[in-house]
């Protein structure tokens, strides 16, 4: 855990962990059960964590759940715990009151740790809406037909296009925050932040939320991720050349790097970039590159590489899978990749919605060897390991 006294920063998250799951028929808090092998409070870390724009990580909990939550988080760093109160609300103030101790901060991102599939794509509209607002939240239209009820009756069907499902984590200045809530009357209960926020008089933008930040509170929510579902660990491997050439510029791994010769091809010839797209589109069974971005089709001409990665992780996502972790190597005896590598990381992880821990890129020479040792091109492999529901 890090220096409580470090100086304030821009944008902090706090976690609300310190339910009990009286609700969810586990019999133990909730934030602290297992999804898809991880406590539900380890995925909100993480995805916290790891996220370029969040400097600072605070966890609010139940006493005594103190040894649970530091078991929970085995080998993470750079979290504060702050102990709860009787309420969400009270323990959202505590998480407020320790922020402020420490020196306080611009803005805030509140999450419930009962929505455990956090992704950085939310927390990147979060953070861009709370740069020109005073608070942002992410919203999902209603689908289903509602009602209004009455004496057990339905009484009047309702405009849904005026009704939208809030999520968290909702993003607010600091300090208004802080202002909002001391103005909250102290008997009555505020089921999220921006009620209060609101109550205080200030306007809230709204960003687009994502359906799999729903969140588990009751038992039957509980049994959904209890069901039998057969998930396979898949593997895809891609493998890609291109001829040096002078005139042409060298992208590699979404980088444009110096040198005197560039990769020619029909998009901008990223060889690492199409590896990598057809490990992903081959781990989901969904063909190859060539199949989907055919070089005959001049659209793609000239096209940024990233385009391609992009749309293969898409393709996992929509067959409900995910990106485990991606291993690349970059085969050359020109130029040296080092220097570039931890871009590239970032860059890859970026387009992949992933951690830059689970990304790899890695570089060899042929020993002259070949054509990639003679300088006449450059090659790269690549290796996509994913999760997937077994079709």
């Amino acid at each position: 855990m890090s220096d409580s006294t470090a100086p304030a920063q821009q944008n902090h998250a706090l976690i609300v962990a310190a339910g009990q799951g009286e609700r969810s028929g586990l019999g133990r808090p909730k934030q602290f059960a297992p999804v898809d092998g991880q406590p539900m409070v380890r995925r909100c870390a993480t995805c916290f964590l790891d996220h370029k724009d969040i400097d600072r990580l605070w966890i609010v909990i139940g006493s005594g759940q103190e040894a649970e939550l530091i078991k929970a988080l085995d080998g993470l760093s750079n979290y504060e715990i702050v102990i709860g109160g009787a309420t969400r609300q009270d323990s959202v103030r505590n998480g407020l009151m320790a922020i402020a101790a420490a020196g306080g901060g611009k803005n805030v991102l509140i999450h419930d740790a009962a929505r455990p599939y956090l992704s950085h794509v939310v927390i990147d509209r979060l953070v861009a809406s709370i740069a020109r607002e005073s608070a942002a939240i992410p919203v999902l239209p209603t689908i289903d037909t509602a009602i209004k009820i009455a004496e057990g009756y339905a009484r009047e069907t309702l405009d849904r296009s005026k009704i939208w499902r809030v999520q968290t984590p909702q993003a607010f200045d600091f300090e208004k925050l802080i202002e909002a809530h001391e103005r909250w009357p102290a008997d009555k209960d505020a089921t999220d932040d921006a009620q209060i926020f609101k109550a205080a008089g200030y306007e809230i933008a709204i960003v687009e939320g994502d359906e799999a930040l729903k969140k588990y509170t009751t038992a039957d929510d509980f049994a959904e991720l209890s069901e039998q579902k057969i998930m396979q660990i898949r593997t895809g491997m891609g493998f890609d050349v291109h001829q040096l050439a002078v005139g042409e510029e060298l992208w590699l791994g979404g980088l444009k790097i110096e040198h005197d010769k560039g990769l020619a091809g029909h998009s901008d010839a990223d060889v690492l970039l199409h590896a990598l797209t057809d490990a992903l589109l081959g781990a989901a069974g969904a063909g190859d590159i060539g199949d989907h971005f055919p070089p005959s089709d001049p659209k793609w001409r000239g096209a940024s590489s990233d385009k391609f990665v992009a749309f293969a992780a898409s393709v996992i996502k929509e067959k409900g899978g995910r990106i485990n972790n991606v291993d690349m190597t970059v085969i050359c005896e020109a130029p040296r990749i080092k220097p570039h590598r931890e871009a590239m990381r970032q860059n890859i992880a970026d387009i992949l919605d992933i951690s830059v821990s689970q990304v790899s890129v890695k570089a060899t020479t042929t020993e002259s060897l070949g054509f990639t040792g003679r300088g006449e091109g450059i090659a790269a492999q690549a290796i996509a390991t994913i999760t997937m529901e077994q079709e």
